[in-house]
Protein backbone atom coordinates (compact mmCIF):
# COMPACT_ATOMS: atom_id res chain seq x y z
CA UNK A 1 0.00 0.00 0.00
CA UNK A 2 1.39 3.36 -1.07
CA UNK A 3 -0.67 5.30 1.28
CA UNK A 4 -3.18 4.91 4.25
CA UNK A 5 -5.86 5.70 1.81
CA UNK A 6 -4.64 3.54 -1.12
CA UNK A 7 -5.13 0.13 -1.70
CA UNK A 8 -4.12 -2.90 -4.84
CA UNK A 9 -6.35 -4.53 -5.43
CA UNK A 10 -5.69 -8.43 -7.55
CA UNK A 11 -8.33 -8.39 -9.86
CA UNK A 12 -9.27 -12.16 -10.93
CA UNK A 13 -12.12 -11.83 -13.15
CA UNK A 14 -12.48 -15.78 -14.03
CA UNK A 15 -14.85 -17.97 -16.41
CA UNK A 16 -18.20 -17.64 -17.87
CA UNK A 17 -19.78 -14.40 -16.11
CA UNK A 18 -17.21 -13.50 -13.69
CA UNK A 19 -15.54 -10.61 -16.24
CA UNK A 20 -19.38 -9.17 -16.57
CA UNK A 21 -20.12 -9.17 -13.11
CA UNK A 22 -16.61 -7.89 -12.17
CA UNK A 23 -16.37 -4.49 -14.41
CA UNK A 24 -19.28 -3.56 -13.01
CA UNK A 25 -17.84 -3.95 -9.14
CA UNK A 26 -14.37 -2.39 -10.67
CA UNK A 27 -17.01 0.74 -11.76
CA UNK A 28 -18.58 1.06 -8.37
CA UNK A 29 -15.28 0.77 -6.41
CA UNK A 30 -13.77 3.62 -8.62
CA UNK A 31 -17.11 6.24 -7.65
CA UNK A 32 -17.04 5.60 -4.02
CA UNK A 33 -13.57 5.73 -4.05
CA UNK A 34 -13.77 9.17 -5.78
CA UNK A 35 -16.28 10.19 -3.13
CA UNK A 36 -14.33 8.87 0.34
CA UNK A 37 -11.01 10.34 -0.79
CA UNK A 38 -9.92 6.25 -1.31
CA UNK A 39 -7.90 5.08 -4.21
CA UNK A 40 -7.65 1.44 -6.04
CA UNK A 41 -5.18 0.15 -8.23
CA UNK A 42 -6.41 -2.62 -9.95
CA UNK A 43 -4.35 -5.49 -11.41
CA UNK A 44 -5.82 -8.35 -13.40
CA UNK A 45 -4.63 -11.85 -13.33
CA UNK A 46 -6.01 -14.99 -15.10
CA UNK A 47 -7.18 -17.64 -13.49
CA UNK A 48 -9.79 -20.57 -14.01
CA UNK A 49 -10.67 -23.28 -16.58
CA UNK A 50 -9.57 -21.07 -19.73
CA UNK A 51 -6.64 -20.75 -18.40
CA UNK A 52 -5.97 -24.17 -17.62
CA UNK A 53 -6.84 -24.77 -21.39
CA UNK A 54 -4.17 -22.41 -22.60
CA UNK A 55 -1.66 -23.80 -20.34
CA UNK A 56 -2.58 -26.78 -18.30
CA UNK A 57 -3.05 -24.75 -14.31
CA UNK A 58 -5.91 -23.52 -12.87
CA UNK A 59 -3.53 -20.22 -12.46
CA UNK A 60 -0.29 -19.31 -13.10
CA UNK A 61 2.71 -18.69 -10.44
CA UNK A 62 2.01 -15.03 -11.30
CA UNK A 63 -0.97 -14.82 -10.21
CA UNK A 64 -0.52 -16.20 -6.72
CA UNK A 65 2.45 -13.82 -6.28
CA UNK A 66 0.17 -10.86 -6.96
CA UNK A 67 -2.56 -11.94 -4.53
CA UNK A 68 0.09 -12.60 -2.51
CA UNK A 69 1.58 -8.79 -3.13
CA UNK A 70 -1.99 -7.22 -3.10
CA UNK A 71 -4.04 -5.93 -0.38
CA UNK A 72 -6.72 -7.41 -0.94
CA UNK A 73 -8.31 -10.46 -3.84
CA UNK A 74 -11.19 -9.66 -5.85
CA UNK A 75 -12.62 -12.99 -7.76
CA UNK A 76 -15.67 -13.05 -10.26
CA UNK A 77 -16.46 -17.07 -10.58
CA UNK A 78 -13.89 -19.52 -11.61
CA UNK A 79 -14.53 -22.86 -13.21
CA UNK A 80 -16.61 -24.49 -16.55
CA UNK A 81 -18.72 -27.94 -16.02
CA UNK A 82 -17.36 -29.01 -19.49
CA UNK A 83 -13.25 -27.96 -18.20
CA UNK A 84 -11.74 -31.05 -15.65
CA UNK A 85 -9.22 -32.52 -14.78
CA UNK A 86 -8.39 -35.32 -15.47
CA UNK A 87 -9.89 -37.25 -12.29
CA UNK A 88 -13.46 -35.44 -13.95
CA UNK A 89 -13.04 -32.96 -10.67
CA UNK A 90 -13.78 -29.03 -11.88
CA UNK A 91 -10.81 -26.60 -12.17
CA UNK A 92 -11.53 -24.35 -8.88
CA UNK A 93 -8.81 -21.93 -7.80
CA UNK A 94 -11.02 -20.18 -5.56
CA UNK A 95 -10.72 -23.36 -3.22
CA UNK A 96 -6.94 -23.82 -3.77
CA UNK A 97 -6.36 -19.87 -3.12
CA UNK A 98 -8.32 -20.54 0.23
CA UNK A 99 -5.36 -23.44 0.84
CA UNK A 100 -2.40 -21.42 -0.60
CA UNK A 101 -3.13 -18.08 1.69
CA UNK A 102 -4.95 -20.06 5.11
CA UNK A 103 -7.85 -19.02 4.48
CA UNK A 104 -9.68 -20.76 6.97
CA UNK A 105 -13.04 -18.48 7.86
CA UNK A 106 -15.35 -18.01 4.96
CA UNK A 107 -18.28 -15.78 5.21
CA UNK A 108 -21.16 -15.83 3.94
CA UNK A 109 -23.81 -12.90 5.07
CA UNK A 110 -27.32 -13.46 4.06
CA UNK A 111 -29.33 -10.37 4.46
CA UNK A 112 -32.91 -9.33 2.48
CA UNK A 113 -32.73 -6.12 0.57
CA UNK A 114 -36.19 -4.27 1.03
CA UNK A 115 -37.80 -5.15 -2.40
CA UNK A 116 -36.31 -8.83 -2.90
CA UNK A 117 -38.76 -11.59 -3.31
CA UNK A 118 -37.89 -14.45 -0.36
CA UNK A 119 -39.83 -17.79 -1.03
CA UNK A 120 -40.42 -17.48 3.24
CA UNK A 121 -43.49 -16.24 3.92
CA UNK A 122 -43.36 -13.34 6.21
CA UNK A 123 -39.38 -12.61 5.73
CA UNK A 124 -40.88 -8.87 4.12
CA UNK A 125 -42.32 -7.98 7.32
CA UNK A 126 -39.70 -9.50 9.62
CA UNK A 127 -36.49 -9.46 7.54
CA UNK A 128 -33.47 -11.79 7.06
CA UNK A 129 -30.05 -10.71 8.49
CA UNK A 130 -27.65 -13.52 9.28
CA UNK A 131 -24.26 -14.81 8.23
CA UNK A 132 -22.70 -18.66 7.86
CA UNK A 133 -19.19 -18.68 8.56
CA UNK A 134 -17.69 -21.45 6.64
CA UNK A 135 -14.48 -23.39 7.81
CA UNK A 136 -12.58 -23.13 4.54
CA UNK A 137 -9.93 -25.35 4.86
CA UNK A 138 -10.22 -28.40 6.42
CA UNK A 139 -13.44 -30.67 6.91
CA UNK A 140 -14.21 -32.77 4.29
CA UNK A 141 -12.54 -30.51 1.90
CA UNK A 142 -9.04 -31.54 3.41
CA UNK A 143 -9.70 -34.41 1.32
CA UNK A 144 -9.32 -32.76 -1.79
CA UNK A 145 -7.86 -34.42 -4.48
CA UNK A 146 -6.64 -37.32 -2.00
CA UNK A 147 -9.55 -39.44 -1.81
CA UNK A 148 -8.95 -42.73 -2.73
CA UNK A 149 -11.45 -44.93 -5.34
CA UNK A 150 -11.24 -48.79 -5.96
CA UNK A 151 -13.82 -50.82 -7.83
CA UNK A 152 -15.35 -51.27 -5.01
CA UNK A 153 -15.23 -48.49 -2.57
CA UNK A 154 -14.47 -44.55 -2.57
CA UNK A 155 -13.13 -42.91 0.45
CA UNK A 156 -12.78 -39.28 1.65
CA UNK A 157 -11.44 -38.35 5.03
CA UNK A 158 -12.52 -35.22 6.97
CA UNK A 159 -10.10 -33.42 9.04
CA UNK A 160 -10.84 -31.28 11.96
CA UNK A 161 -7.61 -29.52 13.97
CA UNK A 162 -7.61 -27.84 17.03
CA UNK A 163 -5.71 -24.94 15.84
CA UNK A 164 -7.33 -24.05 12.65
CA UNK A 165 -11.01 -24.63 14.91
CA UNK A 166 -9.71 -22.44 17.61
CA UNK A 167 -8.46 -19.44 15.26
CA UNK A 168 -12.29 -20.18 13.51
CA UNK A 169 -14.12 -19.53 16.46
CA UNK A 170 -12.47 -16.62 18.29
CA UNK A 171 -12.98 -15.24 14.00
CA UNK A 172 -16.87 -15.82 14.61
CA UNK A 173 -17.37 -14.14 18.12
CA UNK A 174 -14.90 -11.28 17.19
CA UNK A 175 -18.05 -11.03 14.25
CA UNK A 176 -20.78 -11.60 16.59
CA UNK A 177 -19.12 -8.89 18.87
CA UNK A 178 -19.25 -6.56 15.96
CA UNK A 179 -22.61 -7.27 14.58
CA UNK A 180 -23.50 -6.37 18.42
CA UNK A 181 -21.70 -3.55 18.20
CA UNK A 182 -23.86 -2.22 15.61
CA UNK A 183 -27.29 -3.10 16.54
CA UNK A 184 -27.62 -6.64 15.40
CA UNK A 185 -28.47 -9.04 18.34
CA UNK A 186 -24.58 -10.32 17.85
CA UNK A 187 -25.43 -14.22 19.02
CA UNK A 188 -23.13 -17.03 17.85
CA UNK A 189 -24.44 -20.93 16.79
CA UNK A 190 -22.28 -24.17 16.42
CA UNK A 191 -23.54 -25.97 13.70
CA UNK A 192 -22.33 -29.48 13.68
CA UNK A 193 -23.39 -33.13 13.80
CA UNK A 194 -22.00 -33.76 17.40
CA UNK A 195 -24.01 -36.05 18.22
CA UNK A 196 -23.31 -38.84 15.74
CA UNK A 197 -19.61 -38.17 14.90
CA UNK A 198 -16.71 -37.84 16.70
CA UNK A 199 -14.85 -35.52 15.12
CA UNK A 200 -18.17 -33.05 15.53
CA UNK A 201 -17.98 -33.74 19.32
CA UNK A 202 -14.19 -32.41 19.20
CA UNK A 203 -15.31 -29.12 16.60
CA UNK A 204 -17.87 -28.47 19.73
CA UNK A 205 -15.80 -28.95 22.79
CA UNK A 206 -12.99 -26.45 20.78
CA UNK A 207 -16.38 -24.12 20.35
CA UNK A 208 -17.68 -24.51 24.14
CA UNK A 209 -13.73 -23.63 25.34
CA UNK A 210 -13.60 -20.55 23.29
CA UNK A 211 -17.16 -19.41 24.38
CA UNK A 212 -16.13 -19.23 27.73
CA UNK A 213 -13.78 -16.25 26.71
CA UNK A 214 -16.68 -14.27 24.96
CA UNK A 215 -19.20 -14.35 28.22
CA UNK A 216 -21.22 -11.43 26.39
CA UNK A 217 -22.03 -13.63 22.95
CA UNK A 218 -25.50 -15.47 23.45
CA UNK A 219 -24.22 -18.98 22.29
CA UNK A 220 -26.20 -21.88 21.14
CA UNK A 221 -25.43 -25.39 19.35
CA UNK A 222 -27.63 -26.69 16.87
CA UNK A 223 -27.58 -30.33 14.60
CA UNK A 224 -26.96 -29.71 10.81
CA UNK A 225 -30.52 -30.90 10.10
CA UNK A 226 -32.49 -29.16 12.44
CA UNK A 227 -30.38 -25.95 11.71
CA UNK A 228 -31.50 -26.69 8.00
CA UNK A 229 -35.32 -27.07 9.04
CA UNK A 230 -35.28 -24.32 11.26
CA UNK A 231 -33.42 -21.78 8.29
CA UNK A 232 -36.63 -22.42 6.12
CA UNK A 233 -39.21 -21.74 8.72
CA UNK A 234 -37.68 -18.94 10.68
CA UNK A 235 -34.98 -17.38 9.05
CA UNK A 236 -35.29 -14.37 11.64
CA UNK A 237 -33.99 -16.38 14.54
CA UNK A 238 -30.29 -16.58 12.92
CA UNK A 239 -27.43 -14.11 13.61
CA UNK A 240 -23.99 -15.88 13.31
CA UNK A 241 -23.44 -19.50 12.36
CA UNK A 242 -20.08 -21.44 12.58
CA UNK A 243 -19.56 -24.89 11.09
CA UNK A 244 -17.61 -27.41 9.01
CA UNK A 245 -16.45 -26.81 5.32
CA UNK A 246 -18.84 -29.66 3.68
CA UNK A 247 -22.13 -28.35 5.99
CA UNK A 248 -20.88 -24.52 5.27
CA UNK A 249 -20.64 -25.12 1.40
CA UNK A 250 -24.48 -26.54 1.83
CA UNK A 251 -26.17 -24.70 4.44
CA UNK A 252 -24.49 -20.94 2.67
CA UNK A 253 -26.71 -22.46 -0.45
CA UNK A 254 -29.68 -22.10 1.62
CA UNK A 255 -29.22 -19.15 3.32
CA UNK A 256 -28.36 -17.19 -0.18
CA UNK A 257 -31.94 -18.66 -1.74
CA UNK A 258 -33.81 -17.29 1.39
CA UNK A 259 -32.80 -13.89 0.06
CA UNK A 260 -33.55 -14.05 -3.58
CA UNK A 261 -30.53 -16.90 -4.53
CA UNK A 262 -26.69 -16.93 -5.85
CA UNK A 263 -26.38 -13.52 -7.19
CA UNK A 264 -28.20 -11.37 -4.67
CA UNK A 265 -25.04 -13.03 -2.49
CA UNK A 266 -21.49 -11.67 -1.37
CA UNK A 267 -18.91 -13.55 0.37
CA UNK A 268 -15.43 -13.64 1.50
CA UNK A 269 -12.85 -16.46 2.51
CA UNK A 270 -10.45 -14.90 4.97
CA UNK A 271 -7.33 -15.76 6.77
CA UNK A 272 -4.74 -14.23 9.37
CA UNK A 273 -3.35 -12.21 6.90
CA UNK A 274 -5.06 -12.48 3.14
CA UNK A 275 -8.67 -12.72 2.28
CA UNK A 276 -10.46 -13.20 -1.36
CA UNK A 277 -14.11 -11.81 -1.76
CA UNK A 278 -16.37 -13.17 -3.89
CA UNK A 279 -20.04 -13.65 -4.96
CA UNK A 280 -21.39 -16.94 -4.30
CA UNK A 281 -23.14 -17.87 -7.72
CA UNK A 282 -20.72 -19.77 -10.22
CA UNK A 283 -19.96 -18.95 -13.73
CA UNK A 284 -23.04 -19.42 -15.16
CA UNK A 285 -22.27 -20.33 -19.03
CA UNK A 286 -25.61 -20.74 -19.88
CA UNK A 287 -26.37 -16.77 -19.85
CA UNK A 288 -22.44 -15.96 -20.52
CA UNK A 289 -22.55 -13.11 -23.08
CA UNK A 290 -26.15 -12.22 -22.99
CA UNK A 291 -26.51 -9.42 -20.21
CA UNK A 292 -28.14 -11.08 -17.83
CA UNK A 293 -25.77 -11.77 -15.35
CA UNK A 294 -26.81 -9.95 -11.92
CA UNK A 295 -24.06 -8.78 -10.79
CA UNK A 296 -25.05 -7.18 -7.04
CA UNK A 297 -23.42 -10.28 -5.11
CA UNK A 298 -20.12 -9.15 -6.65
CA UNK A 299 -20.71 -5.77 -5.94
CA UNK A 300 -21.69 -6.31 -2.10
CA UNK A 301 -18.91 -8.90 -2.21
CA UNK A 302 -16.54 -5.70 -2.91
CA UNK A 303 -18.15 -3.45 0.15
CA UNK A 304 -17.76 -6.64 1.82
CA UNK A 305 -13.86 -6.02 1.08
CA UNK A 306 -13.48 -2.34 1.94
CA UNK A 307 -15.09 -3.24 5.52
CA UNK A 308 -12.63 -5.80 5.90
CA UNK A 309 -9.61 -3.23 4.51
CA UNK A 310 -10.94 -0.95 7.09
CA UNK A 311 -10.97 -3.31 9.72
CA UNK A 312 -7.23 -4.34 9.05
CA UNK A 313 -5.73 -1.06 8.38
CA UNK A 314 -7.61 1.34 10.75
CA UNK A 315 -9.07 3.52 8.04
CA UNK A 316 -13.15 4.37 8.96
CA UNK A 317 -13.57 6.33 5.35
CA UNK A 318 -13.17 2.71 3.71
CA UNK A 319 -15.74 1.21 6.63
CA UNK A 320 -17.83 4.03 5.34
CA UNK A 321 -17.77 3.49 1.62
CA UNK A 322 -18.59 -0.18 2.31
CA UNK A 323 -22.06 1.15 4.01
CA UNK A 324 -22.40 3.84 1.02
CA UNK A 325 -22.39 0.54 -1.50
CA UNK A 326 -25.01 -1.58 0.42
CA UNK A 327 -27.13 1.44 0.81
CA UNK A 328 -27.19 2.40 -2.72
CA UNK A 329 -28.10 -1.13 -3.33
CA UNK A 330 -31.05 -0.89 -1.00
CA UNK A 331 -31.97 2.27 -2.83
CA UNK A 332 -32.02 0.61 -6.24
CA UNK A 333 -34.37 -2.61 -5.27
CA UNK A 334 -36.69 -0.93 -3.15
CA UNK A 335 -36.94 1.53 -5.98
CA UNK A 336 -38.23 -1.07 -8.16
CA UNK A 337 -35.25 -3.18 -9.88
CA UNK A 338 -35.68 -6.42 -10.88
CA UNK A 339 -33.22 -8.50 -12.44
CA UNK A 340 -33.87 -11.38 -14.77
CA UNK A 341 -33.65 -14.23 -12.60
CA UNK A 342 -36.63 -12.61 -10.44
CA UNK A 343 -38.72 -12.45 -14.08
CA UNK A 344 -37.79 -8.65 -15.03
CA UNK A 345 -36.07 -7.40 -17.57
CA UNK A 346 -33.31 -5.27 -15.81
CA UNK A 347 -29.66 -6.90 -16.96
CA UNK A 348 -26.36 -6.49 -15.93
CA UNK A 349 -26.26 -3.19 -17.27
CA UNK A 350 -29.30 -1.43 -15.83
CA UNK A 351 -28.08 -3.15 -12.46
CA UNK A 352 -24.73 -1.63 -12.67
CA UNK A 353 -26.23 1.74 -13.79
CA UNK A 354 -28.79 1.97 -11.39
CA UNK A 355 -26.57 1.30 -8.18
CA UNK A 356 -23.48 3.59 -10.09
CA UNK A 357 -26.73 6.50 -10.08
CA UNK A 358 -27.69 5.60 -6.33
CA UNK A 359 -23.96 6.56 -5.34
Amino acid sequence: MSANNAFHIAVLAGDGIGPEVMAPALEVLRKVGDKSGLSFRFTEAPAGANNYLATGKSMPDSTIKLCEEADAILLGACGLPSVRYPDNTEIAPQIELRFIFDLYAGVRPARLIPGVPSPIVGADQRGIDLVVIRESTEGLFASMGKGVVTQEDARETMVITRKTSERLFEFSFRLAERRKARGKPGSLACVDKANVFKAFAFFRGIFDEIAKKHPDVKTDRLYVDACSAMLVKRPWDFDVMVMENMFGDIVSDITASLIGGLGMAPSADIGDKYAVFQPCHGTAPDIMGQGKANPTGMILSAAMMLDWLADKHGIESATEAGAQIERAVDQVYAGGLKPMEFGGSNGTADIAKAVLEAL
